[in-house]
C-alpha cells in the first residue's frame, strides 16, 4: 500500500476543471452547513412559537447569535494560523458544533443558549479554515480557482437546502407528523444537526490522507509556511480556554446588549491587529491587503441585507405567505422555502456559473472581480424589488409564495456573484502566512452584516405591533423596497470606484 504524501505541486497540478480533493471538502462541508443551517433556519420560529419572544426581540436576538458566529471565524481563522492548524481546528470545531446540537436535542427549551453557545464557538473555527483549505488546492494565478469556490459553495448550499428545510419543518409538522410525536419535534429536528456534523467529520477523517501538506499544524515539518514549532501546552490551552469561554459567550447571546457592546470593539480591535501585520509585509502586498479591506467593508452592506431571511423574512412567510407553490400544485411551509428555497437555486446555478467563469475567462471575457461584486448588488437589489411586489398581488394580507421564491431566485443570482468570489479573492489577496486571518476577517464582516440584519428586522417588527395583515404586509414590503433602493446604489458605487481597486490588486482578478 502506497502511503507517500503527494507533495503542494502534485496537489495543485491537477489536470482538468476541478483537483479531486475538492469533492471529499466538498462533503463535509455539506454536512456541516446541514447541521449550521438546520439551526439558523429554526432560531427565529422557534423563539417567537416556543420560548415566547417578542418579534422584535427575535430578530435582535436571531442578529446577535449569527452576528457572534461569524465573528468567532476571525478568532478560529486566528488560531488555526498560529497555533492549531486548519486540520486540527477544523476537528475541534466539528466537535463543539456536535456537543451543542446534542444539548438542544435534550432539552432545547432548557438547553438554548447554552448549545448555541457550543454551535457559536465550533462554527468559529470549522468554517473558515475549509474554506483556506480549498484555497490551498490552487497554485497562484490559477484561473480555475474561481470555478472551484463556486463548486464549493454549492456543496455549501446542498446542506443549507437540506438543513433548512427538514429540521424547520419537522419542527413544526409539516414533515413526519404522523411518525414524531409532537412533544419530540423540536427534539428530533435539533438532533438531526448532530448527525449531520458527525458525518461532516468522519467524512474529513478519511480525506486527510489526501490533502499532502495543506493544513497541518505549524511548526510540522512538511507544513506549508515553515515556522518553529510550539510547545503542545499552547494547543492544549486553546482546548482549554475555548471550554472555559462557554458561559461567557452564553452571557453575552441571551443578552443582546453585550451583542452592542462585543461589536463596538470586535471590529476596531481586529483592524488595529490588521494594520499591525500589514506592517510587516511588503508594499505590493500592502497594497492587496487593503484591496481586501475594501471587499470586506461592501460585503458588510451585502449581508446587512441579504440577511434578512433567517430574520424579518421568517415572520414575513409565517404570517404574510400562502403555501402553495406553481400555482396550487404544491403545498410547502413558507418558512421552509424561505429557509432552503435560495440554497436550491444555488444547487442547481452554482456550477453553471462555474462553467460561464471558466467560458468567459478562455475568451478573455470574464468580468474582473470587482464588477462581479457589483453585480452582486445590482442582483440582490432587483430581488428586494420583486420582494416589494409582493403587495401587488396579496389578498388581505396573505401574499404570493410564487411571486416571494421568484425573488429568492433573482437575489441567488446576487450571492452567485458575490459570495463564492469573495472566499476566492481572500485567498489570492493574502499572503500565506496571514490566510486564516484574512478569512476570518471575511466572515467577521458577515457577523457585522448579521448584526445589522437583526436591527433592521427588529425595527420592521416596532413599526408594525399590533397592525393588521395588510398593515404588516405594507411595512415591510416598503422597508423591502427601501433595502433594494441601498443595494443598487452600493452596487453601482463599486463599479464606479473598480479602476482604483483594480490598481491595488496588482494584476489579481
Amino acid at each position: 500500500m502506497n502511503t507517500r504524501i503527494q507533495s503542494l505541486e502534485e496537489i495543485q497540478s491537477f489536470k482538468g476543471k476541478y483537483p479531486k480533493q475538492i469533492w471529499s471538502l466538498f462533503f463535509s462541508e455539506m454536512w456541516e452547513r446541514f447541521c449550521f443551517y438546520g439551526m439558523r433556519g429554526m432560531l427565529v420560529f422557534f423563539m417567537i412559537s416556543q420560548l415566547n419572544f417578542e418579534e422584535k426581540e427575535a430578530n435582535l436576538q436571531y442578529g446577535a447569535t449569527q452576528a457572534f458566529v461569524y465573528a468567532f471565524t476571525f478568532v478560529g481563522g486566528l488560531f488555526a494560523d498560529k497555533i492549531l492548524g486548519f486540520r486540527k481546528s477544523l476537528f475541534w470545531g466539528g466537535i463543539l458544533m456536535i456537543l451543542g446540537s446534542i444539548f438542544l436535542a435534550i432539552d432545547p427549551h432548557t438547553y438554548f443558549f447554552f448549545g448555541l453557545s457550543f454551535i457559536i464557538i465550533g462554527t468559529g473555527f470549522f468554517k473558515p479554515n475549509i474554506s483556506t483549505m480549498v484555497g490551498e488546492l490552487y497554485k497562484e494565478g490559477d484561473s480555475r480557482r474561481d470555478a472551484g469556490f463556486s463548486l464549493f459553495y454549492a456543496g455549501i448550499n446542498l446542506g443549507a437546502f437540506l438543513g433548512g428545510y427538514v429540521c424547520v419543518a419537522i419542527g413544526k409538522g409539516y414533515m413526519l407528523n404522523d411518525v414524531i410525536a409532537e412533544a419530540h419535534r423540536w427534539n428530533i429536528a435539533f438532533g438531526l444537526a448532530a448527525v449531520g456534523m458527525l458525518v461532516s467529520l468522519i467524512n474529513f477523517y478519511f480525506t486527510e490522507r489526501h490533502l499532502g501538506p495543506i493544513g497541518l499544524q505549524p511548526g510540522h515539518p512538511q507544513a506549508i509556511v515553515k515556522t518553529k514549532a510550539l510547545p503542545k501546552w499552547a494547543e492544549y490551552l486553546v482546548y482549554i480556554g475555548t471550554l472555559g469561554a462557554i458561559p461567557l459567550i452564553q452571557l453575552m447571546v441571551s443578552k443582546t446588549q453585550y451583542t452592542d457592546y462585543f461589536m463596538y470593539t470586535i471590529g476596531p480591535l481586529t483592524l488595529l491587529y490588521l494594520f499591525y501585520e500589514m506592517t510587516k509585509v511588503s508594499k505590493e502586498e500592502r497594497h492587496k491587503l487593503i484591496a481586501a479591506l475594501v471587499f470586506i467593508l461592501f460585503s458588510i452592506i451585502f449581508w446587512g441585507i441579504y440577511e434578512q431571511s433567517g430574520g424579518s423574512l421568517s415572520i414575513f412567510a409565517a404570517k404574510n405567505l400562502n403555501d402553495t407553490l406553481l400555482g396550487g400544485l404544491l403545498h410547502m411551509d413558507p418558512n421552509g422555502v424561505n429557509n432552503s428555497g435560495g440554497a436550491l437555486f444555488i444547487i442547481a446555478l452554482a456550477p453553471l456559473f462555474g462553467i460561464l467563469w471558466i467560458w468567459l475567462s478562455k475568451r478573455r471575457l470574464e468580468p474582473n472581480t470587482i464588477i462581479k461584486f457589483g453585480l452582486g448588488f445590482i442582483f440582490l437589489g432587483l430581488g428586494y424589488y420583486v420582494l416589494f411586489s409582493t403587495r401587488f398581488f396579496a389578498v388581505e394580507g396573505i401574499a404570493s409564495l410564487d411571486i416571494f421564491t421568484l425573488a429568492l431566485l433573482v437575489i441567488t443570482f446576487g450571492e452567485l456573484c458575490l459570495s463564492p468570489i469573495g472566499l476566492s479573492i481572500m485567498t489570492k489577496l493574502s499572503p500565506a502566512k496571514l490566510q486564516g486571518i484574512m478569512m476570518g476577517m471575511w466572515f467577521l464582516a458577515s457577523a457585522y452584516g448579521q448584526y445589522v440584519a437583526g436591527l433592521i428586522g427588529a425595527n420592521m417588527a416596532e413599526a408594525k405591533e399590533g397592525s393588521s395583515l395588510v398593515e404588516q404586509l405594507l411595512v415591510y414590503t416598503e422597508s423591502y423596497k427601501d433595502l433594494g433602493l441601498y443595494s443598487l446604489i452600493a452596487g453601482l458605487v463599486l463599479i464606479v470606484i473598480s479602476p482604483w481597486i483594480k490598481k491595488l490588486m496588482h494584476g489579481v482578478n
